[in-house]
């Protein structure tokens, strides 16, 4: 999109800024060069919640401000600490905030009708509570679609220990979406028309093209094959580029957010997916990225080239160079068409090459769970065979000092303390996996438990208007990045990947599997679990302090981003005791994952897709620990 005037004189004048103070730059006096939200710290926290108009297309739309800020100010907490945010709402409507992935007690958790009433207009709700985790989050609105138009903001936990990950600088990346349009208007134009905003479809001209490529008898096939299921191999993305812009910390890519980035330097970039219905494919190119931690928790370093980040989830990465250049932060939404940018420089006015956008993806058979395990075993992987992917005994460690690693390693001899299952679970929650903490498990005596039950055979799914698709095949595909990425190269991370750097806490086995079924209809755009939208559905209860299995099965043909409110949601990626805890899963179309989740916390919790529209379509549960 073509910069306006004000906006170039904007960047005009902060560059300048940025020049003036490059010479006493310094994390504590200010973490990024150019356009970027205020750094806030301390205990206590008075943010306003106000209504104002952006400019980001050269046309002034309304927006929501915190502070003055889009994105909200970065709010900056230690470990250990009692925080306190006095949230006052000047709109005309009720408001709230979400401390996304963040441990709080349920009447703290900022969701409308669930754990509080809301902010009314012109109240003040005080949140109060004790911090007993560190890591990159973020907050935001739970209230209508007040995320989608900037109530939004990155949120840092420091460790109230030495911090294990090892840099020089550091640097909140928050990627968002923006459209011009009215949320409600979108929303009504996906209810009317789901592929509203998608204009990438088969035409007589694709398939000859196809037919040229694969021949007639195959393209016919194919598209038989699609046809039958009544739907389209470029369903990728429910909204597009076709209306979204996409921003980085606030910026556009013409503004070109840009961080100081020495020689030499470790430089920690936070990358949190505050979007509300875009999936992100982040790269820097010329620049390997190690991952060390995944949605605030540490994992043991890993070095790819490329991240997929779902909908709410947050990698943390330490790069490093020696040369005296650029480079480009190249971010592109899953469905292409526009991207976010932004630079690291040893110097302001220095710029990068940006690369060309990747081709517009398909979705494949194995996206209708029509491709058996056998078939994705031998699939070819980021470019790579699997012979070649690597094991995680041998993953890079370059995020961690030497005396870390030491440490690390001890921990991971020692052999986990034996107590009992009932000493924490139900009385208190479980902390944060860390260099410090004990593993939690069962005694003798408790180690013989029947066999975990399952709800399945009580939720039949049955086409019909709510459900339009049930996978006959839904394999576990942590190993596959997602489509638009294999083959293209580049290593890409994938949650096959991801191997914690702590024991997780609790050792003990589910006593049940709770299988939900994520369900839709996208020619009508209605979204739910197990063919039931939220107003048709139960809660799911959980006993406070028992551990389930919860078994997500993607009967749809997009992806969804899951979070879980309040309580850790512990991957099952075969890695055993240092399965990474997350918040925020995705599952991918005819894709099964399963977590571990120990049901610690009581009160009324949110369980949800993170896609936004999805979200008020239906894909909401309640879950109540009691």
């Amino acid at each position: 999109m073509p910069v306006s005037r004000r906006r170039f004189i904007q960047g005009v004048a902060a560059a300048g800024l940025a020049a003036l103070v490059e010479g006493r730059f310094n994390q504590a006096s200010a973490e990024t060069i150019g356009h970027s939200p205020a750094i806030l710290t301390g205990t206590h926290f008075d943010l306003a919640i106000e209504p104002h108009e952006v400019d980001f297309t050269g046309r002034r739309r309304k927006a929501i401000k915190i502070n003055g800020s889009l994105p909200g100010p970065t709010l900056k907490w230690r470990e250990g600490d009692t925080v306190t945010v006095a949230v006052t709402n000047h709109l005309s409507e009720v408001t709230s905030i979400h401390w996304h992935g963040v441990r709080v007690p349920a009447d703290m958790d900022g969701v409308p009708g669930l754990s509080f009433a809301g902010i009314a207009p012109g109240q003040t709700f005080v949140y109060r509570f004790p911090v007993v985790q560190n890591g990159t989050y973020w907050y935001h609105s739970h209230h209508g679609s007040q995320e989608q138009i900037g109530l939004s903001g990155a949120l840092i936990v420091e460790p109230r220990d030495k911090d294990p990950i090892a840099y020089d600088r550091d640097y909140v990346v928050l990627l968002s979406d923006w459209t011009d349009t009215d949320p409600y208007t979108l929303y009504g134009n996906l209810k009317k028309q789901s592929d509203y905003y998608n204009f990438h479809k088969r035409t007589a001209g694709t398939f000859v093209d196809d037919v040229t490529s694969k021949g007639l008898r195959s393209t016919v096939a194919d598209r038989l094959r699609w046809g039958r299921n009544d739907m389209s191999p470029a369903d990728i993305a429910d909204v597009t580029s076709a209306t979204y812009i996409y921003l980085m910390n606030g910026n556009t890519p013409d503004a070109n957010w840009t961080a100081l980035f020495n020689p030499g330097e470790r430089v920690r970039l936070r990358f949190i997916n505050g979007s509300t219905m875009t999936l992100f494919d982040v790269r820097i190119p010329g620049l390997p990225l190690t991952v060390v931690q995944a949605d605030g928790n540490c994992v043991q370093p890993v070095k790819v080239d490329e991240i997929r980040l779902g909908v709410a989830e947050t990698y943390d990465v330490i790069v490093q160079s020696h040369e005296d250049k650029a480079y480009t932060i190249y971010v592109q939404p899953e469905a292409r068409g526009r991207y976010a940018r932004g630079t690291l420089a040893p110097r302001m006015g220095m710029t990068a090459e940006i690369p060309p956008m990747d081709p517009y993806p398909n979705r494949t058979m194995a996206d209708m769970g029509m491709v058996g395990m056998a078939n994705m075993k031998g699939m070819k992987m980021n470019g790579m065979s699997g012979s070649s992917m690597p094991e995680t005994k041998s993953m890079d460690m370059s995020g961690m000092k030497d005396s870390d690693m030491s440490a690390m390693s001890q921990m991971q001899m020692d052999q986990p303390a034996e107590t009992s299952s009932d000493h924490l679970a139900g009385t208190t929650p479980f902390p944060q996996p860390g260099p410090h903490t004990a593993r939690l498990m069962p005694l003798p005596s408790q180690t013989k438990s029947r066999p975990a039950e399952t709800l399945e055979g009580e939720v039949p799914l049955h086409v019909g208007p709510e459900v339009t698709m049930v996978a006959m095949n839904t394999p576990p595909r942590l190993h596959d990045p997602g489509d638009g990425l294999n083959g293209n190269g580049r290593r890409v991370l994938t949650y096959a990947d991801l191997r914690a750097l702590y024991r997780g806490v609790d050792g003990r086995q589910p006593t049940r599997e709770i299988i939900l079924h994520l369900t839709g209809n996208m020619e009508r755009f209605i979204w739910g679990f197990d063919g039931r939208k939220f107003s048709q559905a139960e809660p799911i209860h959980l006993k406070l302090g028992e551990r389930v299995r919860f078994v997500l099965i993607n009967d749809t043909m997009m992806e969804h981003p899951m979070h879980l409110h309040g309580l850790w949601s512990e991957l099952e990626n075969c890695s055993g005791e240092f399965a990474p805890y997350k918040h925020t899963l995705i599952v991918k179309p005819a894709e099964r994952v399963t977590c571990l989740v120990s049901a610690d916390t009581p009160g009324r919790w949110a369980f949800h897709c993170h896609l936004l529209y999805h979200m008020e379509a239906g894909m909401f549960r309640t879950v109540i620990v009691s």
